[in-house]
């Protein structure tokens, strides 16, 4: 039987380990001076210039930004007092597959770069893998093998998809 110490010990160590995820894989551009993106033109209105890891960025904050929020409702099952033990016991489930499913996607995105060079974004849902490459040109084969080097990480099949940023 789980007791409150319990639940509060994993409730914050939850909390933690994903806050120390977040600020490990912000990438410390967004740390460094912010007017750097910007340029002055002649009427003096600010011009924002994106580049594709600004993409790759965004889609990580977004990313975050679902995690936490997801992982606050389970925080919420847990220390509600109305929740049976069973609900508890699912979003607790849950919240540990939370925490996998973010280490398998930087895996995979630390593989990618390891093998191919390329900073990419991997979003993982259920058996549904989906790669952002930061990467002008669209190359099948770069992509097919990129598919098969994601694949190669699982015993069963999965649905890979790969997009080039533009």
């Amino acid at each position: 039987m789980i007791n409150k110490k319990s639940i509060w010990f994993l409730t914050l160590f939850s909390l933690i380990l994903v806050l120390s995820v977040y600020y490990i894989t912000m990438p410390s551009e967004l740390l460094l001076n912010t007017n750097a993106n910007y340029t002055e033109k002649e009427n003096n209105s600010p011009e924002t210039t994106i580049t594709e890891s600004t993409i790759l960025v965004a889609l990580r904050v977004e990313a975050e930004e679902e995690l936490l929020k997801e992982m606050e409702n389970l925080q919420l099952i847990l220390n509600s007092s109305e929740a049976t033990i069973d609900e508890k016991n699912e979003a607790f489930d849950k919240m540990k597959e939370l925490n996998i499913t973010k280490g398998e996607e930087e895996k995979l995105e630390n593989k990618i770069k390891e093998v191919y060079n390329l900073d990419s974004f991997v979003k993982i849902r259920n058996d549904q893998i989906e790669i952002v490459i930061n990467k002008v040109e669209n190359d099948s084969s770069l992509a097919n093998k990129i598919m098969r080097t994601v694949q190669e990480q699982y015993e069963d099949s999965k649905y890979i998809t790969v997009k080039f940023t533009s």
